[in-house]
């Protein structure tokens, strides 16, 4: 690494793989447009086919989303990819340098778990890209699907053997454990990665129509879904222990957000299981329990986004490392939850109130709370410009990026 740096992402933090993971939900995000406004009778989602069927036919107002939706796909797919790339190159110089020895004996060492996080983002982005872009894709999904199992199933793998690394030293090895620095929610980063690989390995339990493929979607979405759970349980509370003790560590404020993006991805992990149970193997679900389901993982949301903006408005987070003089890698992790919020909400409509007879698909109530989820999407497009050119922008102000514990 060069001693003299001009940006704050020169002084790197494995966290920075979160600006990678906040571009790749955004492009997901997008697709959300298409999956809830496309029909798609022929499969559980829409692909090529069916998006353009509906350009050559709609209005143009439907032309309009479809345009903005593989708009939005693309740059952010782009984008996603090209700081992965950049991620990986960082991460490589990183190892063996006096900054990973220090990275990886303390609490900090499951940032390590942002890479496979990113990467298990990865594999859904690819899925998105090939089903809006490729013609036929359907026609040999069901030999992907094979495919898009090994994939997250290495990526558990590597998730893995980091937390096993990381817990198997601070298990054996007496006090190498700061309680006094664990007063966040930055443990809760290998939960997060976890339910991620999980939600990925949920999609062929939804989408295929072989019982042996849906099935091992099923287990192994269900190993990495209850794996994220327990851990998410058990860093929260010894988090929120030490937070009460000590207070918040002011620059992982951003942390007490996360388990926003972890409801998200175990809420869709347990509706693409439910949707297989359902097709797959003839169970029966009520369309008002999903409704309640989403509606108590949207309520934990709304209630740790409350509890987050109290925190970070107190320490003064936004003067200090979003608008003022300091960087912090960790800000990335702010991204997440405008995501997670925004999708969370259009599966809340479309899934549950909807299917539930509360509003008609389209109908004014509707379309308020889809403009809500919109607006959460933009507000984050915005946020994510300006951490951007804070922290990877040309001209840098000197001030050094501080990396979340």
């Amino acid at each position: 690494m060069h001693a003299d740096v001009s940006r704050p992402a020169d002084r790197y933090s494995p966290l920075y793989f979160l600006a990678s993971l906040g571009a790749g939900g955004l492009s997901v995000s997008f697709f959300m447009y298409l999956f809830f406004w496309v029909k798609h009778p022929d499969q559980p989602v829409p692909v090529f086919e069916d998006i353009a069927k509906a350009f050559l036919e709609g209005g143009l107002l439907t032309q309009a989303m479809i345009v903005v939706a593989y708009l939005g796909i693309a740059v952010f797919a782009f984008l996603h990819y090209k700081l992965l790339i950049w991620n990986i190159s960082q991460y490589r110089r990183l190892k063996g340098t006096a900054k990973w020895e220090e990275l990886t004996t303390t609490n900090a060492e499951t940032q390590l778990l942002a890479m496979p996080l990113t990467l298990a983002m990865a594999v859904n982005v690819g899925f998105v890209l090939g089903m809006v872009l490729v013609p036929g894709l359907w026609s040999v999904v069901e030999y992907l699907f094979p495919m898009a199992l090994i994939a997250f199933a290495l990526v558990g793998w590597l998730a893995f053997r980091q937390l096993g690394d990381f817990l198997g030293r601070v298990l054996t090895q007496g006090g190498v454990f700061d309680v006094t620095a664990h007063n966040s929610f930055a443990q809760l980063l290998p939960a997060f990665a976890l339910s991620m690989v999980g939600v990925g390995f949920a999609a062929p339990a939804a989408m295929s129509t072989t019982p042996l493929i849906a099935g091992v979607s099923l287990i192994g979405s269900t190993f990495f879904g209850i794996a994220a759970a327990l851990y998410a349980v058990f860093a929260a509370i010894t988090g929120f222990n030490s937070m009460l003790h000590y207070g918040t560590a002011r620059e992982s404020g951003p942390t007490i957000m996360v388990v926003v993006p972890i409801m998200t991805v175990l809420g869709i992990l347990f509706l693409r299981q439910d949707y297989g149970m359902n097709v797959t193997f003839g169970a029966e679900t009520a369309a008002v329990e999903n409704l309640a389901f989403l509606s108590r993982l949207l309520t934990v949301q709304v209630l740790f986004l409350m509890l987050g903006f109290v925190v970070l408005n107190r320490q003064g987070y936004w003067r200090q490392y979003i608008f003022g003089a300091e960087d912090s890698a960790g800000a990335y992790a702010l991204v997440c939850p405008g995501v997670a919020l925004s999708v969370m909400l259009h599966f809340w409509l479309n899934k549950g109130v909807v299917a539930a007879g509360l509003f008609d698909k389209f109908s004014v109530g509707y379309w308020a709370i889809a403009a809500l989820a919109v607006a959460v999407q933009f507000l984050t497009i915005w946020f994510v410009l300006h951490l951007n050119r804070r922290h990877f922008g040309k001209a840098g102000r000197g001030a050094e990026a501080v990396p979340a514990e």
